[in-house]
């Protein structure tokens, strides 16, 4: 199932190479999506409400994990393009042990702040208990959140788009079947919603790093290879750090936006929350697609194939604009549809919010869609510091203009979700500048054929 990106036909592979990845991020957002619906359907508005509340602050953790994800993914890739088995393997140990590491840290911070952060936040009392419930829960399984993640970036790297998809598909339906079994059958409320994405997520994690571990093995190499690497988790960390910031950035903007929500009641916090998981769902396909690119890149500037990278984001920008447009007519159109998934008799006002958010962005997920694959080339030539620019902008420009609007022009919600549309515009002219100029060309890495372990 591993899968060499640096020879054969480009649209083939990337189309082969990304299809499970889609349909791995499609059950993997039925996690989010699950919990919300039945919290909304089965327990009311103000138990959606609570676990959206909580969001921005598990999006946090999520970050963290997604940019180590990127990080381990770029350095794999290109270990295992340019034929470095030792190294890869020590790369692997590295990356793992780190992980349990930083995993048990956060995990302690987490429980120790959540609730300060949820205050933060001015989570309305209402929902405070059930929202500080379900982050502590979410948090004692950040290790297993962690695990998954860093084991689907490496699976991936290797060009294996397959396994994890295997995995998803079990703990999704998994998650699901816990959901319903913990708040019909239990009656536990918003705490069964998050013991169950506990469960299934710690067995797939669990699962997913013995088979991985299993196909290492796989790979033969000719010395045994250390344990550990400093030298190794420097050159994991320029790319991961750098991505993590990112991402954390991104989740800290969404926290001042919840924050800006909060302030309009529960009703639109439970609507806000129905559309953002909506939201997620079609922007982080793109994002997935733009992995696989990134990966793609990887792979060929290891075994120094550069011309291949322009083919390679020209078919993912036709990938892209094909998983786009289903998302923008369903919730352009059927945008009181998708909000009923979550509130079959919600409030006006919380049906009405979610609605105007997904008219008002789902427009622009073509946009969205061309700065992540222009990132997914930047990321995967280690240009590091042009993508992260570009995040910024985004973000800056999304805090700033949702306060400008609500606070200066006393607009309603409305306003802040007018701010999503400009700042992603502005962000993807100068991710496609920034592809355009090709730094990497003048500033990427210089793999060196000689430190090669070759079978």
């Amino acid at each position: 199932m591993i899968t060499d990106l640096t020879t054969g036909n480009i649209r083939k592979l990337l189309w082969s190479f990304s299809i499970p990845m889609l349909i791995s991020v499609a059950f993997q957002q039925m996690y989010n999506i699950a919990d919300s619906v039945i919290a909304g359907r089965f327990i009311g508005e103000d138990a959606l409400a609570a676990v959206g509340a909580s969001y921005p602050i598990t999006m946090i953790f999520m970050a963290i994990a997604i940019g180590s994800c990127a990080g381990c993914a770029v350095i794999i890739s290109r270990l295992f393009g340019g034929r470095q088995y030792i190294h890869l393997k020590c790369a692997v140990s590295t990356i793992f042990i780190t992980c349990v590491v930083l995993s048990v840290i956060l995990t302690v911070f987490g429980v120790w702040q959540g609730q300060n952060m949820l205050r933060m936040l001015q989570t309305p009392e209402n929902i405070f208990a059930d929202g500080a419930l379900y982050l502590n829960i979410y948090i004692y399984g950040f290790l297993f959140l962690f695990l998954y993640n860093v084991c689907t970036g490496i699976f991936t790297a290797l060009g294996d788009s397959k396994t994890p998809l295997y995995f998803l598909i079990g703990s999704s339906v998994g998650n699901i079947l816990l959901d319903l079994l913990f708040v019909i059958v239990f009656d536990m409320g918003v705490a069964g919603v998050a013991w169950a994405t506990f469960a299934a997520q710690g067995i797939s994690s669990l699962l997913a790093l013995a088979a991985l571990l299993h196909r290492l093995k796989q790979i033969p190499t000719t010395k045994r290879f250390p344990l550990f690497s400093f030298h190794l988790l420097g050159q994991i960390s320029v790319i991961a750090v750098p991505s993590i910031l990112q991402q954390s950035f991104v989740s800290v903007g969404n926290l001042f936006i919840q924050s800006l929500v909060n302030s309009f009641g529960s009703a639109v916090i439970a609507g806000y929350s129905s559309a953002i998981k909506l939201n997620t769902f079609s922007v982080t396909c793109m994002s997935t697609l733009a992995n696989g690119l990134s990966s793609f890149t990887a792979q060929n500037i290891g075994a120094h194939k550069e011309s291949r990278i322009t083919d390679g984001l020209k078919e993912s920008l036709r990938m892209g604009a094909l998983v786009c447009l289903p998302f923008v007519v369903i919730y352009l159109f059927l945008g009181r549809f998708a909000i009923g998934l979550f509130l079959d008799n919600g409030s006006p006002n919380a049906i009405h919010a979610g609605m105007m958010f997904l008219r008002i962005v789902s427009p622009f997920y073509f946009v969205v869609m061309v700065k992540a694959m222009c990132d997914g080339v930047l990321r995967g030539t280690s240009s590091i510091a042009y993508f992260t620019t570009t995040t910024f902008t985004d973000l800056v420009l999304r805090v700033v203009l949702a306060y400008f609007f609500v606070k200066a022009l006393s607009m309603d919600s409305t306003g802040i979700w007018l701010s999503w549309p400009v700042g992603w515009t502005l962000s993807a002219a100068l991710s496609f500048w920034f592809y355009h100029i090709r730094p990497w060309q003048h500033h990427g890495p210089k793999p060196k054929r000689r430190m090669a372990a070759k079978s």
